[in-house]
């Protein structure tokens, strides 16, 4: 039986995520759809009984209904996605791109209503040492030291800030030079220098770059100390940073065990920070009434499945564990691939010497959320997750605007690095969704749809189909597996795009510096990677002749250490997949008697695995002698002896490698010969010290074949 007055919202238009197709009245019994039902018992007249609802045919039958409304009040407050430069030198081949492909690739990351418009950005604050693919150069390198231009992370932020000036903007240390610890490997002991330290990054941001620096943490994954972070939060309010929040502690949710019982502590501490929290957390954290945030995520090849985990977790880590903001490590994968956790960033960009970059799926599973809504947005209390699998979320401005993101990701095609994934299965399914409160009135939406093909790699993303038009405030979706969809009022969102960049290319072959740069633009030398040490460009004033601008390993002290830095220094350089090589290089040593530095083809481990890399080394010591090493620690000696080397003198190293056969020159003169080299069988080239000491660098060249 029909009823003219029936008020049961009708789900018109069957607009859907994948296809849009017609509805017909269809009767619904109990069974097949008990919430439509019960409303009906409870809004029509008592003589009405089971009667009929509209419902879209491709909705069918039993569809579940999902009501999205703020009449009771909304949910936490939203606070952003963000991307992670550093932890380390994620962004190093990105900042020697030339241009305009290193706009375009920024514009991708930041602008807004182009691609992933992401609302936070996240940078090592450089402490000198490895931290898991290479270096960051600190502010003070020595106590009575600042420099607030070494890096690349202040540039990444003002370019940024320059296409969305309402970014956030996130320093933590991975990583603090070895002065700070006052004796000790620990920067705890010394809590007054350490905070000092910090805050000294956070001014010379203001006073230098222009930079407001948002949120600052403690150190990354290590152990927190809870004097430090009360020392810290006094420290920024005597200096002028009370608006500056400390997210804490970046490792587990274990501090908020602590922050109930010390209210001075959780006074300290405004946001609880944990990585890789498997889209839970902990009741205790939640006791706090404090913001929760993944203040590191993802961590997954960029590949669909590394798209898919993006996606799953951007929704689920509020569905499960009420975290308002996920910030991706890495922001862009910007460093050789074959270091530790190649191409683990939102996007690659790690040719510079081509121009080619990647625009992957990250990118555009990311614009789901960021383009569409904005740090101050609050969550509907009405989200969770969908009954066959996957989930949903829906955000408001307050204003009338509504958001509502869907995803259906399988379990084999969203895990994540870490954690462990358990078990959960999908199906594919129709859903409703009944806006109330003050979206009821909404006439259409706005549809944004990406689906992932696994198995015949026709993938689209971020496609904007037809719009809705409801009815009562009544939409309806059929829902494919590995799918997102976001539904919106806002009009603005746009896939841009720019003309293909270059082809990619090998690393050249033939290449060479002199580092001859009066002004450079950055610190570092386009291409090398720091894997220990910091190496500089340096305008050496005393000498005479032709080494004036050179390359200079600048640290002289261990850091206080993130991941197993080498008890050497070392710059890698070129085409991993190199075998056959030539390299030169005129060094200088500087640290007389116990000095030493090198050249080397074939190395082959870098990154958080660079202490022991094996490898070609040709040394040359300021005692006067040689040797070459199959390891960088120098323990696989394969051939030594006298050089006649001093510390003070230029020195111009040759280091062949063809076959299983070596040969090295010193100023052009044969010094050894016939090293047998049975492993490895390819891999970069670098430069390095023999301790932390000074040594310069200068007329690098490689030859490859």
């Amino acid at each position: 039986m029909k009823r003219r007055h029936c008020r049961l919202p009708r789900p018109a238009h069957c607009d859907v995520c994948d296809q849009l197709t017609g509805c017909q009245p269809t009767s619904v019994t109990m069974a097949a759809a008990p919430w439509a039902a019960r409303v009906l018992q409870r809004q029509a007249r008592p003589r009405l009984h089971l009667l009929l609802s509209w419902a879209c045919l491709s909705a069918g039958l039993g569809a579940a209904v999902h009501v999205l409304d703020d009449k009771r009040g909304l949910g936490s407050e939203f606070d952003g996605i963000g991307g992670l430069s550093g932890g380390g030198a994620t962004s190093r081949l990105l900042v020697n791109y030339p241009e305009p492909y290193r706009s375009q690739i920024l514009d991708y990351l930041f602008k807004p209503n182009f691609g992933a418009s992401l609302h936070i950005l996240k940078v090592e604050i450089g402490g000198d040492a490895q931290t898991t693919d290479g270096t960051e150069s600190s502010h003070m390198h020595y106590e009575n030291d600042e420099n607030y231009f070494r890096g690349y992370e202040w540039w990444l932020m003002k370019e940024a800030k320059k296409r969305n000036p309402n970014i956030k903007l996130i320093g933590l240390p991975w990583a603090f030079p070895g002065w700070i610890g006052c004796g000790d490997d620990w920067p705890y002991t010394c809590p007054d220098k350490t905070a000092y330290y910090v805050a000294l990054w956070i001014h010379g941001a203001k006073v230098y770059h222009n930079l407001d620096i948002d949120y600052v943490g403690i150190w990354n994954e290590r152990a927190y100390n809870k004097k430090y972070i009360q020392v810290l939060r006094q420290s920024l309010d005597k200096t002028g940073l009370k608006n500056v929040g400390i997210i804490a502690a970046d490792g587990t949710w274990v501090i908020a065990n602590d922050m109930l019982v010390d209210p001075y502590l959780n006074g300290a501490v405004e946001i609880i920070g944990a990585h890789y929290p498997g889209t839970l957390s902990s009741t205790n954290a939640k006791k706090t009434q404090k913001k929760l945030w993944s203040s590191e995520d993802y961590s997954t090849v960029n590949d669909n499945v590394g798209g898919g985990c993006w996606a799953r977790i951007l929704n689920q880590n509020y569905v499960n564990g009420n975290i308002t903001s996920t910030i991706a490590w890495n922001l862009v994968a910007g460093y050789y691939k074959e270091l530790p956790f190649g191409r683990d960033g939102l996007m690659t960009a790690d040719e510079p010497w081509s121009g080619h970059y990647e625009v992957q799926s990250p990118i555009w599973i990311t614009a789901h959320t960021t383009q569409f809504t904005q740090p101050g947005w609050h969550y509907l209390k009405t989200v969770g997750h969908l009954q066959k699998g996957g989930s949903y979320v829906a955000l408001t401005d307050g204003k009338g605007n509504i958001t509502i993101i869907v995803e259906t990701m399988t379990h084999d095609h969203s895990i994540c690095i870490r954690p462990t994934l358990p078990p959960f299965n999908v199906s594919q399914q129709n859903v409703t969704f009944m806006l109330q409160g003050s979206f009821k009135h909404i006439e259409t939406l706005k549809v944004w749809h990406s689906k992932f093909d696994f198995f015949k790699n026709s993938s689209n993303f971020f496609t904007q189909l037809n719009e809705i038009k409801l009815v009562n405030g009544s939409f309806s979706l059929q829902l494919k597996l590995d799918e997102i969809c976001t539904i919106t009022t806002i009009s603005t969102g746009n896939r841009g795009s720019f003309p293909e960049p270059p082809a990619s290319k090998p690393f050249p072959k033939e290449y060479s510096d002199d580092f001859n740069v009066e002004t450079p633009p950055f610190s570092e030398a386009p291409n090398f990677a720091d894997q220990t040490g910091v190496f500089e460009y340096f305008i050496n004033y005393q000498d005479p002749g032709d080494h004036v601008f050179t390359l200079r390993q600048v640290v002289t002290q261990r850091p206080i250490t993130w991941a197993s830095d080498a008890d050497q220094t070392i710059s890698i350089i070129g085409d991993y997949k190199w075998k056959d090589l030539n390299v030169t290089c005129d060094v200088l040593i500087e640290k007389a008697n116990t000095g030493g530095v090198f050249v080397a083809g074939r190395v082959n481990k870098g990154g958080q695995d660079v202490r022991h890399a094996p490898g070609l080394f040709f040394w040359i010591f300021a005692n006067g002698k040689y040797k070459v090493t199959n390891d960088l620690p120098g323990q696989i000696v394969l051939a030594s002896g006298l050089s006649g080397t001093r510390a003070g003198t230029w020195h111009t190293l040759t280091l062949s490698i063809q076959g299983n056969s070596a040969y090295g020159l010193l100023n052009g003169n044969l010094l050894w010969n016939g090293v047998l080299v049975l492993q490895p069988h390819n891999g970069w080239a670098a430069i390095g010290t023999h301790t932390f000491e000074l040594a310069q660098f200068d007329n690098f060249r490689v030859q490859a074949s």
